[in-house]
């Protein structure tokens, strides 16, 4: 495949589109970043200047709306390649914010296909950030049933305490994650989920009739430095360490035992890279992360120690309408395809984390404010009676094995 050619990274000016961007200068390609600079993410006067890859001379900066169609026959004449990562992201605000999420994630890759569809050009590759959420529970092992796909778990079962997915066939509790392929059967647990899974369908369906190259890339947990410190319904980690940093107690959802698979955005931008330029991979959906399930306590217990005394979290039993219970991602047909392997350890990823969390001003407690409208709304109970009992008991057996470890 070429390598050369303009590459248009649409939300560019985000947490991953930066580094995406970094990685290509690099490289040696000319990027054009389009955004539209939400201020969740941006702040409401976005400050572009303090950003290096902004001012870099291969890098052109382009605001717009990836639901306008005129935006889109603006920018893309003379690209050669696209990053599509612009997107509505966060399981819990999309519950309620379900308009808003379809109209940007569904009309969005709409109005970019349209163009195509009327507009022929020599477009090398399209690549599509997906997400694990389209998988909904993922992959369990059932003891009787073998590999099973539970389904979304609901509130009755999860305000019950049982956090676990039942097995479809058996209705037995489904104890044994397993790492999710990308043949897994889909069944997203979330409008985020649901629209990411039209993205794919659109996008797989449209480059079969129109010739067009693409690769879908369905990322887990992505972390790291540069994530938003603004926007309360995204990036796990940071918004814990941000807690803590504020001086702020961790309060773990359900038993703490829920599991992510975390991925230094790094490992992202190269995978993104790697899918762009690799033979023999148009058609394809990988998966992208780290291979490795850890659970939030265990999380919370390494951020607690980065941030010493005084550092806490309890489990509350609280939940999230939405969530899942595990999330691993089975990284074989990534690692035959595009040779990619994660190169940066969660614990390395975490030192990088907290250094530059420490760097940044406090910022508002907004996490707050998220919770307490999906409380409100009934997608989030207030602390169960159960939990009040247990709670303060985990919490103290957390802070011996931090303090031990």
């Amino acid at each position: 495949m070429k390598r050369d050619g303009k590459v248009l990274i649409s939300g560019g000016l985000g947490f991953i589109g930066k580094r995406v961007a970094s990685t290509l200068v690099e490289l040696g390609h000319d990027v054009v970043l389009f955004d539209n600079l939400s201020p969740p993410v941006h702040g409401a006067v976005p400050h572009l200047c303090e950003d290096a890859i902004v001012r870099h001379p291969r890098v052109g900066v382009v605001r717009g709306d990836v639901r306008s169609a005129a935006d889109w026959a603006r920018i893309l004449p003379g690209v050669r390649y696209v990053v599509h990562l612009a997107a509505e992201t966060g399981t819990a605000q999309s519950m309620y914010e379900i308009a808003r999420y379809a109209q940007t994630n569904f009309s969005g890759l709409c109005e970019f296909l349209n163009y195509l569809a009327d507009s022929p050009q020599q477009i090398e590759r399209v690549i599509l950030a997906s997400s694990r959420a389209v998988y909904g529970e993922g992959a369990y092992n059932c003891n009787d049933c073998g590999r099973v796909y539970p389904l979304p778990r609901c509130y009755e079962t999860l305000d019950a305490g049982q956090w676990n997915p039942t097995c479809p066939r058996c209705a037995a509790p489904c104890w044994v994650p397993v790492p999710t392929a990308e043949a897994a059967r889909l069944s997203p647990s979330s409008i985020y989920g649901a629209t990411k899974r039209t993205q794919e369908d659109l996008l797989r369906i449209s480059s079969a009739a129109l010739g067009l190259p693409a690769v879908i890339l369905r990322l887990q947990n992505v972390y790291g430095e540069g994530q938003s410190l603004k926007n309360p319904y995204t990036g796990m980690l940071t918004i814990f360490a941000g807690q803590l940093r504020n001086g702020y107690r961790l309060n773990l959802f359900e038993d703490g035992q829920e599991s992510r698979d975390f991925v230094h955005v790094d490992d992202v931008a190269r995978a993104v890279t790697l899918a762009l330029f690799r033979e023999g991979v148009d058609g394809f959906t990988l998966n992208v992360g780290s291979g490795v399930a850890t659970s939030l306590e265990n999380v919370a217990q390494k951020l607690c120690t980065h941030f010493g005394d005084g550092a806490d979290y309890a489990i509350t039993g609280q939940f999230r309408m939405g969530d899942v219970r595990h999330a691993i991602a089975d990284l074989t047909l990534v690692g035959q395809k595009l040779d990619y392997r994660p190169h940066i350890s969660l614990d390395e990823g975490l030192d990088r984390l907290v250094q530059w969390v420490r760097a940044h001003p406090e910022t508002p407690a907004e996490w707050a404010s998220a919770n307490e409208e999906l409380v409100r709304r009934g997608l989030m109970p207030s602390i169960p009676v159960h939990a009040h009992r247990t709670s303060l008991a985990v919490r103290r057996e957390g802070k011996q094995r931090v303090s031990g470890s």
